[in-house]
């Protein structure tokens, strides 16, 4: 699973543009196209903005090692 793929995923099932995504998160146009693209690096924060308004949450798990 692509974090990215899933945030796009979510974008339009909520009928939402890119457009409409950047100025309710509060980030750049660019950073969601990059994103829909696969591509792109934002910083934690950025994500968690976009992932805020899509609904969506994101967690990390330590692995366990044997």
């Amino acid at each position: 699973m692509n974090i990215f793929s899933e945030i796009k995923k979510r974008r339009i099932a909520l009928a939402l543009t890119q457009e409409d995504l950047a100025e309710m998160a509060n980030v750049s146009l660019a950073t969601i196209k990059d994103m829909d693209r696969g591509m792109g690096n934002p910083s934690m924060k950025t994500l968690q903005k976009v992932l805020d308004v899509l609904g969506l949450e994101y967690k990390i798990s330590v692995k366990q090692v044997l």
